[in-house]
């Protein structure tokens, strides 16, 4: 048994991009399948207004995004996008790459709140 691992990093040509990997379950109970304690760097909260876009970015610290409420999409620098809604979640490890200088027609993602209803994040960093 696993938990799916949408994650979000940085290709070897710099640019963000989406892979899927899996966390065991391998601990707890039957009816109560745990993966290996993951270490952790903090929680953060985050509303968003509705109308809410970031220009390109990277991310800072690796981390996981747990979306609370509203809906969030996340752009790439190919043109392709993924929403994703309340429960749905995804870890964030699309830093820059060591020695580059940011540059926002290669480098990292964009995101934006979508729909009636603010943005409501929780991010926990790796």
């Amino acid at each position: 048994m696993h938990f799916d691992k949408l994650v979000l990093f940085t290709h070897d040509d710099g640019r963000a991009r989406w892979r899927e990997e899996q966390v065991p379950l391998a601990e707890g109970t039957p009816a109560a399948r745990l993966s290996a304690l993951l270490p952790s760097g903090g929680l953060q909260l985050r509303m968003s207004p509705v109308g809410f876009r970031s220009d390109f970015h990277c991310t800072t610290t690796p981390q996981w995004v747990f979306i609370l409420g509203g809906c969030m999409e996340i752009g790439l620098q190919d043109g392709s996008s993924r929403l994703f809604l309340p429960g749905q979640h995804f870890f964030s490890a699309d830093t820059l790459p060591a020695g580059a200088v940011f540059d926002a027609a290669v480098h990292g993602h964009w995101s934006r709140q979508v729909g009636s209803e603010p943005l409501v994040t929780a991010f926990v960093r790796a």
